[in-house]
Protein backbone atom coordinates (compact mmCIF):
# COMPACT_ATOMS: atom_id res chain seq x y z
CA UNK A 1 0.00 0.00 0.00
CA UNK A 2 1.69 3.26 -0.92
CA UNK A 3 1.95 6.13 1.65
CA UNK A 4 1.62 9.47 0.56
CA UNK A 5 4.19 11.98 2.27
CA UNK A 6 1.90 13.72 4.59
CA UNK A 7 1.04 10.60 6.38
CA UNK A 8 4.26 9.34 6.71
CA UNK A 9 5.20 13.11 8.23
CA UNK A 10 2.30 13.03 10.27
CA UNK A 11 2.59 9.22 11.95
CA UNK A 12 6.51 10.30 12.34
CA UNK A 13 5.53 13.42 14.53
CA UNK A 14 2.67 11.40 16.69
CA UNK A 15 6.03 9.40 17.08
CA UNK A 16 8.30 11.93 17.83
CA UNK A 17 5.58 13.24 20.59
CA UNK A 18 5.41 9.52 21.89
CA UNK A 19 9.15 9.32 22.02
CA UNK A 20 9.64 12.80 24.05
CA UNK A 21 6.60 11.07 26.48
CA UNK A 22 8.29 8.33 27.29
CA UNK A 23 11.52 9.98 27.75
CA UNK A 24 9.92 12.30 29.85
CA UNK A 25 7.89 9.80 32.15
CA UNK A 26 11.03 7.32 32.56
CA UNK A 27 13.45 10.39 33.63
CA UNK A 28 10.25 11.36 36.08
CA UNK A 29 9.72 7.86 37.41
CA UNK A 30 13.73 7.51 38.07
CA UNK A 31 13.62 10.87 40.32
CA UNK A 32 10.33 11.37 41.82
CA UNK A 33 10.47 10.60 45.35
CA UNK A 34 6.38 9.40 45.84
CA UNK A 35 5.65 6.38 44.92
CA UNK A 36 2.02 7.03 43.15
CA UNK A 37 3.48 9.28 40.97
CA UNK A 38 6.92 6.26 40.07
CA UNK A 39 4.37 3.66 39.78
CA UNK A 40 2.02 5.91 37.34
CA UNK A 41 4.94 7.53 35.79
CA UNK A 42 6.45 4.16 34.59
CA UNK A 43 3.28 2.93 33.66
CA UNK A 44 2.99 5.98 31.11
CA UNK A 45 6.32 5.62 29.83
CA UNK A 46 5.45 1.82 28.64
CA UNK A 47 2.48 2.73 27.16
CA UNK A 48 3.80 5.37 25.00
CA UNK A 49 6.95 2.50 24.15
CA UNK A 50 4.06 0.43 22.96
CA UNK A 51 2.69 3.71 21.07
CA UNK A 52 5.64 3.76 19.15
CA UNK A 53 5.68 0.58 18.43
CA UNK A 54 2.59 0.52 17.21
CA UNK A 55 2.72 2.99 15.27
CA UNK A 56 6.18 1.79 13.46
CA UNK A 57 4.69 -1.33 12.69
CA UNK A 58 1.83 0.40 10.83
CA UNK A 59 4.35 2.19 8.98
CA UNK A 60 6.86 -0.99 7.83
CA UNK A 61 3.47 -2.67 7.18
CA UNK A 62 2.75 0.02 4.17
CA UNK A 63 6.15 -0.01 3.15
CA UNK A 64 8.47 2.87 5.34
CA UNK A 65 10.11 2.64 8.32
CA UNK A 66 10.44 5.46 10.75
CA UNK A 67 13.75 6.41 10.48
CA UNK A 68 14.77 7.50 13.97
CA UNK A 69 18.13 9.22 12.44
CA UNK A 70 16.06 11.66 10.67
CA UNK A 71 13.97 13.25 13.66
CA UNK A 72 12.92 17.19 12.48
CA UNK A 73 13.09 18.46 16.23
CA UNK A 74 16.09 15.94 16.93
CA UNK A 75 16.13 16.59 20.96
CA UNK A 76 13.42 15.79 23.47
CA UNK A 77 10.72 18.50 23.16
CA UNK A 78 10.63 22.30 24.69
CA UNK A 79 7.87 20.93 26.92
CA UNK A 80 9.53 17.99 29.06
CA UNK A 81 12.81 20.34 29.43
CA UNK A 82 11.84 22.02 32.23
CA UNK A 83 10.72 18.68 34.10
CA UNK A 84 14.59 18.02 35.13
CA UNK A 85 14.09 21.53 36.98
CA UNK A 86 10.70 20.65 38.70
CA UNK A 87 12.24 16.88 39.49
CA UNK A 88 14.83 18.27 41.66
CA UNK A 89 12.78 20.96 43.05
CA UNK A 90 11.07 18.03 44.79
CA UNK A 91 7.82 20.06 44.40
CA UNK A 92 4.83 17.49 43.37
CA UNK A 93 2.70 20.25 42.10
CA UNK A 94 5.30 21.64 40.04
CA UNK A 95 6.24 17.98 38.30
CA UNK A 96 3.10 17.46 37.30
CA UNK A 97 2.77 20.64 35.62
CA UNK A 98 5.41 19.82 33.70
CA UNK A 99 4.04 16.43 32.96
CA UNK A 100 1.00 17.97 32.16
CA UNK A 101 2.45 20.94 30.07
CA UNK A 102 4.15 17.47 27.77
CA UNK A 103 0.87 16.42 27.62
CA UNK A 104 -0.43 19.29 25.48
CA UNK A 105 1.58 18.71 23.05
CA UNK A 106 0.79 15.22 22.72
CA UNK A 107 -2.77 16.07 22.41
CA UNK A 108 -2.11 18.81 20.39
CA UNK A 109 -0.25 16.68 18.06
CA UNK A 110 -3.02 13.58 18.32
CA UNK A 111 -6.09 16.48 17.30
CA UNK A 112 -3.98 17.50 14.42
CA UNK A 113 -3.51 13.75 13.33
CA UNK A 114 -7.04 13.41 13.34
CA UNK A 115 -8.07 16.45 10.98
CA UNK A 116 -5.66 14.62 8.24
CA UNK A 117 -6.52 12.06 5.49
CA UNK A 118 -5.60 8.77 6.87
CA UNK A 119 -5.86 5.47 6.06
CA UNK A 120 -8.99 4.14 7.90
CA UNK A 121 -6.89 1.46 10.00
CA UNK A 122 -4.13 3.92 10.68
CA UNK A 123 -7.12 6.31 11.89
CA UNK A 124 -8.46 3.90 14.46
CA UNK A 125 -5.17 3.11 15.72
CA UNK A 126 -4.60 6.84 16.08
CA UNK A 127 -8.04 7.07 17.75
CA UNK A 128 -7.06 5.38 19.93
CA UNK A 129 -3.85 6.07 21.09
CA UNK A 130 -5.48 10.14 21.22
CA UNK A 131 -7.85 8.45 23.59
CA UNK A 132 -5.24 7.10 25.46
CA UNK A 133 -2.82 10.63 25.89
CA UNK A 134 -6.16 12.52 26.11
CA UNK A 135 -6.68 9.88 29.18
CA UNK A 136 -2.98 10.52 30.32
CA UNK A 137 -3.17 14.23 30.13
CA UNK A 138 -6.71 14.22 31.94
CA UNK A 139 -5.39 12.03 34.53
CA UNK A 140 -2.26 14.37 35.36
CA UNK A 141 -4.28 17.84 35.82
CA UNK A 142 -6.40 16.22 37.79
CA UNK A 143 -3.52 14.74 40.49
CA UNK A 144 -1.95 18.29 40.05
CA UNK A 145 -5.77 19.79 40.85
CA UNK A 146 -5.72 17.59 44.30
CA UNK A 147 -1.80 18.65 44.72
CA UNK A 148 -2.45 21.78 44.77
CA UNK A 149 -5.16 21.43 47.74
Amino acid sequence: MEINKEVQSTVHHLIERCKDGAKGYKTASEDVEDKDLKDLFRKYAVQRDSMITELQDHLHKMGHTDDESSSIEGTMHRAWIDLKSALTSRDRVRVLEECERGEDYAVKAYKEALEKNLPSELKQIVEQQYQDVKHAHDHIRTLRDNAKG
